[in-house]
């Protein structure tokens, strides 16, 4: 299994670019860095075009369900503010300027649109006590909600899962549509320093230090929920034995490798889709508030 560690390595170049070292007969990923920004408005305007393409690949797999569900991400210059879907419109829609700013008091500060009521006890919480999560998925997956329903952790049955491996967390129990601020707080104390949760008979979460890092790691889950159920249907699956997961965990499961794996998702949507990218919707001002 290829690993991420890049000491005393060789580096094999294509033109410019690095495609893979080697070390100790390994060969070892490069991954590429995601993007800096020489303004918070241009950043902003990457955060909130990441967010709408998320939105639109969730819609496009089948990863929404009706009015259920929230991708957020916070804002660059103001980190205690983040913007997130207003209430009742559907994934498949969703522009930059429908997007909506809430502070951690429930204050929608920028856009008109009503507030999803769960979506602002979860995602305020989360983001609380997660500085480093720029972004934040939850939505009730098909195989996310009839995993989550087994009550226990994923396995590491496969590479993909192994992404996961030791880095998400079951939240127990189910008390209804999330409307208290406590259920919000245990839902992050529980997910500490995880970038995944399942919400027992409710559905996935995931965090990164992106949009497109929290976006990968939610659809990849979901599958990786989906992969299980499949194989536990037809017999007992062979788990990776602890020391080749942990070692393929260093690879898929990186902050970069979440954020590269997106790149494709983004690529196909936006060819398809472009006004995802269109300067106006981007909302590149400066935000007064």
């Amino acid at each position: 299994m290829a690993s991420t560690d890049n000491s005393n390595i060789k580096a094999y170049k294509e033109g410019d670019k690095v495609a893979f070292t080697q070390t100790g007969g390994r060969y070892v990923f490069i991954m590429p860095q995601p993007p800096t920004f020489s303004s918070v408005e241009d950043e902003r305007r990457h955060r909130k075009q990441r967010l709408v393409a998320a939105f639109r690949i969730f819609a496009k797999l089948g990863l929404d369900e009706g009015i259920a569900g929230h991708l957020t991400c916070r804002d660059p210059e103001y980190p205690s503010l983040f913007w997130v879907n207003p209430f009742g419109k559907s994934f498949s829609c969703i522009t930059a300027k429908d997007l909506i700013l809430v502070d951690h008091s429930g204050n929608v500060v920028r856009g008109q649109s009503p507030l999803n009521a769960a979506a602002f006890v979860i995602h305020s919480k989360i983001h609380e006590a997660r500085p480093d999560a720029i972004a934040a998925c939850h939505s009730h997956s098909l195989h996310g909600k009839a995993f989550s329903s087994l009550a226990r952790p994923l396995l590491p049955i496969t590479q993909d899962a192994c992404m996961f491996y030791k880095d998400h967390a079951l939240f127990p129990g189910f008390n209804g549509v999330v409307a208290d601020e406590m259920e919000g707080e245990r839902m992050a104390e529980v997910l500490a320093g995880n970038k995944a949760l399942i919400l027992q008979n409710h559905g996935l979460l995931t965090v990164g230090g992106s949009v497109d890092e929290a976006a990968f790691w939610f659809i990849a889950l979901d599958r990786s929920c989906q992969a299980q159920l499949l194989a536990e249907a037809v017999g007992t699956p062979v788990c990776i034995s602890d020391e080749v997961a942990a070692d393929s965990y260093r690879t898929v499961g990186s902050a970069n490798s979440g954020w590269f794996n997106f790149q494709p998702y983004f690529e196909s949507i936006v060819r398809e889709q472009p006004d995802i990218l269109d300067e106006e919707e981007g909302g590149s001002e400066k935000l007064v508030l």
